[in-house]
């Protein structure tokens, strides 16, 4: 329960992170040294980078005591308090599909994650070489997707590099469960947190990237789907986690399709797209 609780706060203040970003990108138009020069001298983004240091502690402590597959999908909750708190910045009304889209979400959240149920799973438990051959997986399709986009223009671009994005905030996401179960004793002597300390801020600096280059509805579904999706995918097969089967597979799918349905209908917003 504490995870959980824990694992809203974190979207809660990466929503809070993303409204201000975008608040103080917006005038940008190329993402660039230059750029990161210019927004790091305003109030706004720093208040962001605030937000996003904790909501990374939130979720790193849930990390630490909840399974990689009950955080993440949580996180998933981020789009739709960001269109709330979007609403409130950029002085835009919410319409009625989107509040439906917003219900959406939320049930499907709900009954993806008491369907799934997932439990066990220890991360300094396994082996070395799935540990190997899980990173270069997910860094080969990251490179792929960035190289992809820098190919691409526009919208393409935007949803290539939002893939990417996702994925490396997925798989950092493993790395922190890794280092919260290694506890503050034994951190600096494990090899996952020096990992981290790299793919943390190359996803960060992805994720800046993506904001600017393209529309929000190209590259935002790819970032709210493919986060989750690959940390559980590495929660069941590196971790060892566990989830309901059977009957309960009905349930999941269906939970995901409102999340999926709802993430869609979401990114399209005005109220979104106000921020770019």
């Amino acid at each position: 329960m504490l995870g959980v609780l824990l694992a809203v706060l974190a979207s809660a203040m990466n929503a809070a992170a993303s409204v201000l970003q975008r608040k103080a990108d917006r005038e940008q138009s190329a993402f660039g040294l230059r750029m990161l020069l210019d927004v790091v001298r305003r109030p706004v983004w720093l208040a962001g980078i605030g937000c996003v240091v904790l909501g990374f502690g939130l979720q790193a402590v849930a990390l630490a005591v909840s399974p990689v597959s009950v955080v993440q999908p949580l996180l998933i909750s981020e789009l739709p308090l960001t269109l709330l708190l979007a609403s409130m910045v950029f002085r835009r009304s919410i319409a009625d599909r989107d509040w439906w889209a917003v219900l959406a979400m939320a049930a499907g959240l709900a009954v993806f994650s008491y369907c799934l149920e997932p439990s066990g799973g220890e991360p300094l438990r396994a082996p070395l070489w799935t540990w190997i051959v899980g990173l270069a997986a997910t860094l080969l399709l990251m490179g792929a997707l960035v190289l992809g986009g820098r190919r691409c223009s526009s919208g393409r671009r935007a949803a290539l590099l939002g893939l990417a994005t996702g994925v490396g905030f997925g798989t950092t996401a493993v790395l922190v469960a890794a280092v919260g179960a290694a506890g503050v004793g034994s951190m600096f002597v494990t090899w996952q947190t020096y990992a981290l300390v790299v793919l943390g801020p190359a996803s960060f600096l992805l994720l800046q990237n993506t904001l600017q280059a393209g529309p929000l509805v190209a590259s935002q579904p790819g970032m709210t789907l493919s986060n989750p999706l690959v940390a559980t995918a590495w929660g069941f097969t590196v971790f060892g986690e566990h989830a309901r089967g059977g009957g309960w597979l009905a349930g999941e799918i269906l939970g995901a399709a409102l999340i999926a349905v709802g993430t869609l209908t979401l990114v399209r917003s005005p109220v979104l797209e106000a921020g770019h």
